[in-house]
């Protein structure tokens, strides 16, 4: 039993050893921060403002601030662990480090799960963009291609285009998919832009009243959902491995993109609230409806097209980081070889990139996925309390190890993780956390049947062991043959 806490040894992560077979180091802090960006504002600032307005009324301000303070609770751990391990893994490692084997895949299985559902989810969505903007110019697509099964069609294949061609472009290297993701960004930061600009010139007051109108409860079930428009932060530190100076680069790359996102989100949320009533707000496209009800057509078409950046590069991060965990994983041997193969001219994880594409594009075209997004919002949680367990746990055990980036006021912000991330997990429907269940012990499973035989620290820790036994037999027989 005690094998399965086994840890891995921190000393090697702290130094992490540079092979051929090593991933190339080619992002910087601003790419960093564009990532987070990336990653960060997509579905949240097009989709879930409408949702969560509908629940917080124009305080949805406040619950922007909530949700806030609690993703960064979470970010300062995670930066913490960022500037100590400069390896790919992201919480997966940090746990294995701290806590053992057996947590350590728990939580790599729900990332993969959570990155996977994600991505297809996304993919869905950018379909639904394209559809619409074809539509607008006169293009009617047949439903038979732009829905799955169950939903009139058969296939959804400009879901399944997008992932292939971002695919496409992961395993040509992160150097190029950072720079195609950075485009992406300013084309989307320039959307928001846009709208804030446009969209100051149409306030009106009276709809900033009554400002409360559900209570302190209604801004805090608004705060439960804008919390899932942060998720992407964590991303960053997936691409520990690919950083230049990675103590000082992921730090600066997950605070940072979380400062930016959250400035924009609450402008955002003042100005939407202010354009149109919170009761009359659409919820799949509220900034593009909120615009074309005050009548600037124009600039709604403008961001309904910015939109779809804004998806692409959510799902560009979503995948990077997918495969990064595959990578990591099966390094330490809880996954077969294959997944950390590297290509030998774009040294990217290419095999383990056309799996995770492969996967993502088949639910994106053949399945609905609008149910699944609590499941990986209490997936993503459960990563986050983690995370802060780890920090508490290495912050008693290990305080020797240098950390370029301290998380302040330790336990105390850990704490404050735990409790909100817990806290939103407790408000998730009964069904929600059942399917969450279940998809733990299939984890379980998988791990019993492969990674707890083919584990490579079991393998070291069976050879340190023989050769100790090897040179105690030695000894014993010396000292025999002495006394004879």
């Amino acid at each position: 039993m005690c094998s399965l806490f086994r840890k891995k040894n921190i000393e090697e992560c702290l130094n992490p050893e540079k092979s051929n077979r090593g991933l190339k180091r080619s992002l910087g802090p601003i790419q960093l921060t564009l990532m987070g960006i990336g990653a960060i504002i997509g579905a949240g600032i097009f989709i879930v403002t409408g949702i969560a307005s509908a629940t917080a009324g124009p305080a949805l301000v406040v619950s922007f601030i909530i949700a806030a303070i609690a993703c960064i609770f979470t970010a300062l751990c995670y930066a913490e662990f960022a500037s100590m391990f400069p390896i790919s893994g992201s919480v997966y490692t940090y746990t294995y480090a701290s806590m053992g084997e057996v947590w350590a895949w728990m939580i790599g299985w729900v990332l993969l799960f959570e990155y996977l559902i994600s991505s297809a989810a996304i993919a869905v969505g950018w379909s639904g963009y394209v559809v619409t903007l074809l539509n607008s110019a006169g293009i009617s697509l047949p439903q038979i291609i732009t829905h799955p099964l169950g939903e009139g069609g058969l296939i959804n294949i400009p879901a399944f285009l997008i992932i292939a061609i971002l695919t496409g472009i992961l395993i040509i290297g992160t150097h190029h998919s950072a720079k195609v993701n950075a485009v992406i960004v300013f084309i989307k930061l320039a959307v928001i832009g846009l709208f804030i600009i446009v969209g100051a010139q149409y306030i009106n007051p009276t709809n900033y009243h009554p400002f409360m109108p559900y209570g302190f409860s209604g801004v805090l079930q608004g705060a439960a959902l804008i919390f899932f428009a942060y998720i992407g932060f964590d991303a960053v530190s997936t691409a520990a491995e690919e950083a230049k100076n990675p103590q000082k680069s992921l730090p600066i790359g997950i605070i940072s993109s979380l400062i930016v996102c959250s400035i924009l989100y609450i402008i955002v949320a003042v100005i939407l609230n202010g354009m149109v009533p919170y009761n009359t707000m659409d919820f799949t496209a509220p900034v593009a409806f909120a615009l074309e009800k005050v009548g600037a057509n124009w600039a709604a078409s403008i961001i309904s097209f910015g939109a779809l950046f804004g998806l692409t590069s959510v799902l560009l991060t979503l995948l990077f980081g997918q495969t990064r965990i595959f990578y990591a994983m099966s390094k330490d041997g809880l996954l077969p070889s294959f997944f950390s193969d590297i290509h030998p001219k774009f040294r990217t994880p290419m095999i383990s990139t056309l799996i995770v594409g492969a996967i993502a594009s088949f639910f994106a075209s053949f399945f609905p996925l609008t149910l699944i997004i609590k499941l990986v919002n209490v997936g993503t949680l459960s990563a986050f309390i983690f995370i802060a367990l780890s920090i508490i746990i290495l912050r008693k055990q290990r305080p020797d190890i240098p950390r370029k980036f301290k998380t302040p006021l330790v336990p105390i912000i850990p704490i404050l993780s735990i409790i909100f991330c817990a806290g939103l997990i407790y408000n998730l429907d009964i069904s929600t956390l059942e399917r969450f269940a279940v998809s733990l012990i299939i984890g379980l499973a998988v791990y019993f049947a492969y990674g707890a035989r083919k584990s490579k620290l079991k393998q070291i820790k069976k050879e340190k062991n023989e050769n100790n036994n090897y040179k105690t037999l030695k000894t014993t027989n010396l000292t025999q043959e002495t006394i004879k």
